[in-house]
């Protein structure tokens, strides 16, 4: 399994090949491996059309829909055991939605694919590129 970080989600479902490399995006649509988001990246996606930092081609309720059915991805849900073990994550950076995404990635036994330098300090997790 491949867990896509909320701006990885937003690059792949909103189709910017400028973000991705062609390789990664053949890689995920090929279909033999499974997507997920952390279900985090919802609200981090809601956040950010709030705060006007992103637009949707769509409204945000059908953007979801789109994004979540239409491309295969899982919701992966937030569990008392990840809350748990993302607020003992080293204190890297403090950014609870990151420390969720990266846990739910370790506990999905996946990659995590990530532009942020910051979450790719982490030493706990691998990453998909």
């Amino acid at each position: 399994m491949i867990v896509l970080d909320t701006h990885v989600w937003l690059w792949w479902v909103n189709s910017l090949p400028h973000k991705l490399s062609p390789e990664f995006v053949e890689r995920l649509e090929q279909g033999n491996v499974r997507v997920g988001i952390a279900s985090i990246s919802c609200l981090e996606v809601a956040l950010l059309l709030k705060k006007n930092r992103i637009e949707l081609p769509c409204s945000l309720d059908h953007w979801f829909d789109l994004a979540l059915s239409s491309s295969r991805i899982e919701l992966l849900p937030l569990t008392p055991q990840i809350a748990h073990l993302s607020s003992n994550l080293p204190d890297i950076h403090k950014d609870p939605a990151d420390r969720i995404i990266i846990t739910t990635a370790m506990l999905a036994g996946a990659t995590l694919a990530t532009a942020d330098e910051a979450v790719r300090r982490h030493t706990n997790v691998e990453f998909a590129w």
